[in-house]
């Protein structure tokens, strides 16, 4: 099965309801046409029926006009002849009507004024008549052939107007088809497309579902590579931070090996320098430069010795009294320790402690001197009106303790060496202060880790086990 690509799916979507958009506007636009077209038929054959219907009123008109007038002559009653003298009227005002309705067929126009010419000679051979009549006094055979004139007259009025409504009739006959034809057409051209609209929409419709489809699965492909990816950088970064972990360890103990290889090679030296000593007291005559000379020498190899016994002690895995205890408070009665540092330089100190994590296992004062190292480090690196924040909170079955100062900061090397023993950045400090507090931490089974940013502030983090 050949696969047909995303943007060619996506173009044939967008062209099949294009098209089928474009052939509904065009099958509106075609009915449009149509019904503007049906409207104008509509009105012409209304104006066709308006001057077939204003040929009636005139031809009746004129009927009743002469039945008038023939009454007058029969009972020369002169309202008879009123009646007479108004339908005349009404009959030229009725023609004058039918002129603006014709006004566009030249024939028509033709008729009309035929048929205005024979009303007028009707009209005149009726005033004439009437003239004539005046005088006589009985029916003559004169006024018996005037009458025949005038029968003849409307007989040639009431022809015109029926060819004149014959024409219309087939003007109305005619627009009536070309009307029918125009709207079958219309209706083929619509309902043809409207068929192809719906086909139209109908494919384009299958081709976006298949595409949405398709997008569906690759969507659930790339969001299943995302996660296993993620998983993957999460493991990295517990590998990572195991990796750190065990070079902290390697570190540690390769210091400690250190440290109790010097502790030997320099104490063993001590015990001869104070046996010697012991001894000269012993032979030379005691005076007050000799004493001098003999309690500096035992002053310095005192200095010594506790050098050395501080290195061992910050590199040795002491035994540990383990007791449930709260974090929080622990951390409150380190920070209570240091209360006097924070109150001179006036650090502000802010809690954001988890109030319901559970109680974790440790020897309290060796964590407790943990804390302290790290915060009077914290409080140290910080001027007057710095800030210090302490937080504790539970994360993957593991106590999380961070302290952040907003002190100068440290550079990367800085980082690097900062549990290394007799290692500082103060100008008072013997740098065991950090080692020692790495020692504690990491007898606990535990972790410590540090993030800096010159100028900015440092954060030592602490995990625990509960």
């Amino acid at each position: 099965m050949v696969k047909i690509p995303f943007d060619k799916i996506a173009i044939m979507t967008r062209l099949g309801f294009l098209i089928a958009f474009i052939l509904l506007i065009f099958s509106y636009f075609l009915t449009f046409i149509s019904t503007q077209k049906v409207i104008d038929q509509a009105n012409r054959v209304n104006q066709t029926n308006k001057i077939i219907h204003g040929l009636d009123i005139t031809l009746s008109y004129i009927v009743h006009g002469e039945s008038s007038y023939r009454g007058y002559i029969l009972t020369k009653d002169s309202l008879l002849l009123q009646k007479h003298n108004k339908y005349s009227k009404l009959a030229d005002s009725s023609l004058n009507a039918l002129e603006f309705k014709v006004i566009e067929n030249n024939e028509q126009k033709e008729n009309l004024a035929y048929l205005r010419t024979l009303v007028e000679e009707k009209i005149s051979w009726m005033k004439k008549l009437q003239s004539d009549f005046s005088f006589q006094e009985s029916w003559t055979p004169f006024l018996k052939n005037e009458i025949r004139t005038g029968m003849a007259m409307t007989e040639k009025i009431e022809s015109q107007v029926f060819k004149m409504q014959n024409i219309e009739s087939e003007i109305w006959k005619k627009r009536g088809k070309e009307v029918s034809e125009y709207t079958g057409l219309i209706k083929i051209f619509n309902t043809v497309s409207i068929i192809l609209a719906i086909l139209f929409t109908l494919f384009s419709l299958l081709v976006y579902n298949k595409e949405n489809r398709a997008k569906k699965k690759e969507s659930e492909k790339a969001l299943n590579f995302r996660k296993q990816l993620e998983n993957r950088i999460d493991e990295l970064a517990d590998l990572n931070k195991e990796l750190i972990n065990l070079r902290s360890l390697e570190k540690y103990a390769v210091t400690g090996r250190i440290a109790r290889t010097i502790a030997h090679e320099v104490r063993n030296p001590l015990t001869n320098i104070n046996l010697s000593i012991e001894q000269l007291r012993s032979e030379i005559q005691e005076t007050e430069t000799s004493e001098m000379f003999f309690k500096m020498i035992q002053r310095n190899s005192e200095r010594i010795n506790n050098l050395v016994s501080d290195l061992l002690n910050s590199t040795r895995v002491t035994e540990l009294t383990f007791v449930s205890a709260n974090i929080n408070h622990v951390l409150d009665e380190s920070l209570e320790m240091a209360s006097d540092r924070i109150e001179l330089k006036q650090i502000k100190v802010e809690k954001e402690y988890d109030p319901e994590i559970c109680n974790f296992s440790a020897d309290i004062q060796k964590i407790k001197v943990a804390f302290l190292n790290i915060i009077v480090n914290a409080v140290e690196a910080m001027d007057n009106n710095g800030t210090l924040i302490l937080k504790t909170f539970a994360e993957k079955d593991k106590c999380v303790v961070q302290i952040n100062d907003t002190g100068i900061g440290m550079t990367t090397e800085q980082l690097d060496k900062i549990f290394e023993p007799y290692f500082t950045t103060k100008d008072k400090g013997n740098g065991l202060g950090l080692a020692n507090t790495q020692n504690i931490i990491l007898s606990h089974n535990g972790n410590i880790s540090v993030e800096s940013t010159p100028g900015e502030g440092t954060t030592f983090t602490v995990i625990l086990d509960f």
